[in-house]
């Protein structure tokens, strides 16, 4: 006997409409509630939501990522790199990637991103009081394009063809773009390859102290291997990180307390590079967990597999919904309420298991230096009134703009020359 498909009850919008892409959270909530594996007819998918499931979707090697990313809704081939493939091919796409991502590569740019972020937020404090920045385009792109310039070792003069060339290329975030945009994606992503490996081969890896001249320089994978590792760091890291910073300041600004914790929080260790220290990197941990940009990841299965809240036969597209699974109650008290200091936090915004974000210390360390230095800087800071203007594209979880009135400048404004005597 079959049983029939679980629907959604007719007022809630479904999480793919464009209705439901603007506030997808009350649908993903229902089916956690009631049909944590759900599949959904229209676009012949399993929805996984609870977040013990989407942790076995993550870890479990019967749940191909390889099969899933070839499921997508889209006819053009993503290039090899750890997003696109299974182990043991993924550990060793992934092995050299740390040189460009990890740890080392991390602490390598520390100095000089945090001298970045002070050149950020003079130039915002530059700006004519009734010019309202807005926190998508002033802040979060030039953050994200300013990382990955350290990174690559890119000239300050090269910014902005590399954030043209990356928001084009960005497009192919998105699975279930429409043919056309999809095309653009295509075009987008063979021209950023293009300015990736001749800017590559221009790195010479003994004069460059980028991690990007390392990783080049490495011989474990191939010229179109490396560059489809470098895609995916851009594609993958660019537009999430540059989104991180509206995301998190929606959901951050209307909390005054929560501002003041942050503002006034751990920094002591922030010019050795620890992210603004614990406060920080836990705030930016919840600011994921509410709001990732990346709100789901795709897997096949390869067998049939037996969670807690279904059965998923051989074959099954599935999705792991990152998005609901972040706000399961079963794991995070007040799931839909913002805590700065929440901890533990097992939020699933880095993914999971051996595709976990390769970059994750690196957002965090982006996040956890700009955000405590910006409401430092700009105390008063208020976002818009009324509804977030939220995108409505499924990947990545945005928003459209994000106004922000900076109010009066704080202490870290003061003239850099008295500044520098205070600390002196």
């Amino acid at each position: 006997m079959t049983t029939a498909p679980v629907r959604l009850p007719e007022h809630l919008d479904h999480p793919f409409s464009p209705a439901g892409r603007i506030n997808p959270h009350p649908a993903y909530r229902w089916l956690r509630t009631n049909d944590p594996v759900h599949y959904d007819a229209a676009s012949r998918l399993w929805l996984v939501t609870g977040h013990a499931d989407c942790q076995t979707v993550l870890r479990d090697p019967r749940f191909s990522a390889a099969k899933g990313q070839r499921e997508r809704a889209r006819d053009d081939a993503l290039p090899p790199s750890m997003l696109t493939t299974d182990p043991p091919d993924h550990h060793r796409l992934r092995a050299p990637g740390a040189l460009l991502l990890g740890p080392s590569a991390v602490r390598s740019i520390a100095g000089d991103l945090a001298r970045d972020v002070d050149e950020l937020l003079d130039r915002l404090g530059r700006r004519p009081a009734a010019e309202r920045p807005d926190a998508v385009a002033d802040i979060g792109r030039p953050l994200a394009t300013a990382v990955f310039g350290r990174l690559f070792g890119l000239a300050t003069a090269e910014y902005a063809r590399f954030e043209t060339l990356a928001r084009a290329a960005s497009i192919n975030l998105d699975p279930m773009v429409p043919p056309a945009r999809a095309a653009l994606g295509r075009t987008a992503a063979a021209a950023l390859t293009r300015y990736l490996d001749a800017h590559s081969a221009a790195l010479a890896p003994d004069g460059c102290a980028a991690p990007l001249a390392a990783f080049a320089a490495d011989d474990r994978l191939t010229r179109s291997e490396m560059l489809g590792v470098l895609n995916l760091a851009v594609v993958g890291g660019w537009q999430p990180l540059a989104e991180l910073v509206g995301n998190a300041l929606c959901s951050l600004l209307p909390d005054r307390a929560a501002v003041r914790r942050l503002a006034a929080g751990d920094d002591t260790d922030a010019e050795a590079g620890d992210a603004g220290g614990e406060a920080a990197r836990r705030a930016v941990d919840e600011l994921l967990r509410l709001e990732a940009p990346i709100p789901f990841t795709a897997r096949v299965t390869t067998d049939t597999v037996e969670l807690a809240g279904g059965t998923l036969p051989p074959g099954a597209r599935v999705l792991a919904v990152i998005s609901a699974a972040n706000r399961d109650p079963a794991v995070f008290a007040d799931p839909d309420q913002l805590r700065i200091d929440r901890h533990p936090n097992p939020h699933l915004a880095f993914g999971g298991g051996p595709h976990f974000c390769l970059a994750a210390q690196l957002v965090r360390q982006a996040g956890g230096l700009l955000l405590p230095a910006l409401l430092r800087r700009f105390p008063e800071m208020r976002g818009p009134h009324g509804m977030p203007d939220w995108d409505r594209c499924l990947v990545p979880r945005r928003l459209r703009v994000f106004p922000v009135d900076l109010g009066a400048s704080g202490p870290d404004s003061e003239d850099p020359g008295t500044a520098e005597e205070d600390h002196g």
